[in-house]
């Protein structure tokens, strides 16, 4: 029979995500309504560690909706990727009373949830970050808010880019996924879009790419270039030393990650937040909850961790077919 959880911890962990604090707000809220203690714990894995640790009440969590980033802030934590540290961990939450927790971060966050849960502690994971990059999930929580941050970012450049007949070479977030980049270079017309999971390196169909266009009259050359891919700056030097055409990068870098979070960040964020509550409440444990086909789901961690995702073929050739 599954223990009865009274006090639920919960923490964020990996890089910030627009969207975080709706979920902590609607973890702290909704564990409350259900007659539950919360305690936040500081800095991810690391704070919980040091036991950075204080109770959380419903007046802790006004007026962060709109906030971006973490109030909880958030750190890497090497010690907590070992078998001594992941025992402490354990050992700590049930010192602080804590019988299950709530992480919210992206695939290495969650492979630390994972292990809290094979030592007893009861444990879901929720979907943190702007890299769209869980297999499990069509969406994670500060995606929406990045997507239309660098997508705002690109128009303004476009308008520099079009002035002075420049090819632009705009370097979006990532890591090695290339959603960021898809999405922004469908969304702002790009004319190249360089994702890490299917370009090629050569160059010189960039080159000849930007040459036709000339020739048909394009007063302008937008290439979206993922982080995976990256060392835009010499890119650029080498696009314009083989084409003649003024050629720029722009790296938009963390800018991405801050914010206020969009609508949808907020919606979606808030109803994992509440769901990862009823999920722990249930008794259930090592579960990732995700939104798949219109619904909001949960998966078991193992085959969260275990799953493969890709870009759209089919989005991607109708980027190029898009963009002539």
């Amino acid at each position: 029979m599954s223990k009865e959880i009274n006090t639920i911890g919960v923490l964020t962990s990996g890089g910030d995500a627009p969207g975080m604090n709706a979920a902590i707000r609607a973890v702290v809220r909704e564990a409350i309504a259900k007659g539950k203690r919360v305690k936040g714990i500081q800095r991810g894995y690391a704070g919980l560690l040091q036991e950075e640790i204080a109770d959380m009440e419903a007046k802790d969590v006004s007026d962060i909706i709109q906030r971006g980033g973490t109030i909880l802030q958030t750190a890497r934590c090497l010690e907590f990727t070992t078998a001594e540290g992941q025992q402490k961990g354990a050992e700590i939450c049930r010192k602080h009373g804590i019988d299950g927790i709530i992480v919210i971060g992206g695939d290495g966050s969650f492979k630390g949830a994972q292990k809290l849960a094979a030592l007893g502690i009861n444990t879901i994971g929720l979907p943190g970050t702007i890299d769209l990059d869980i297999a499990c999930t069509e969406y994670t929580i500060g995606f929406d808010t990045a997507v239309n941050t660098a997508m705002e970012a690109i128009d303004k450049v476009r308008d520099t880019s079009t002035s002075h007949e420049r090819c632009s070479i705009i370097e979006v977030m990532g890591r090695g996924a290339g959603y960021i980049a898809l999405w922004c270079g469908i969304a702002n017309g790009a004319e190249d879009i360089l994702l890490p999971e299917n370009y090629d390196y050569d160059e010189q169909k960039l080159v000849n790419h930007i040459i036709e266009n000339r020739k048909r009259g394009k007063k302008h050359h937008i290439i979206v270039n993922a982080e995976g891919i990256g060392h835009s700056a010499s890119m650029a030097k080498r696009i314009e030393a083989a084409t003649g055409v003024e050629t720029r990068a722009t790296i938009l870098g963390h800018m991405q990650r801050g914010g206020s979070p969009t609508c949808k960040d907020r919606v979606y964020a808030s109803t994992m937040g509440a769901m990862a509550v009823d999920l722990l409440c249930e008794g259930k444990s090592n579960r990732v909850v995700g939104y798949r086909h219109g619904n909001f789901v949960d998966f078991d961690i193992d085959e969260a961790l275990s799953m493969e995702k890709s870009i759209s073929p089919y989005q991607f050739e109708i980027s190029r077919n898009l963009s002539l």
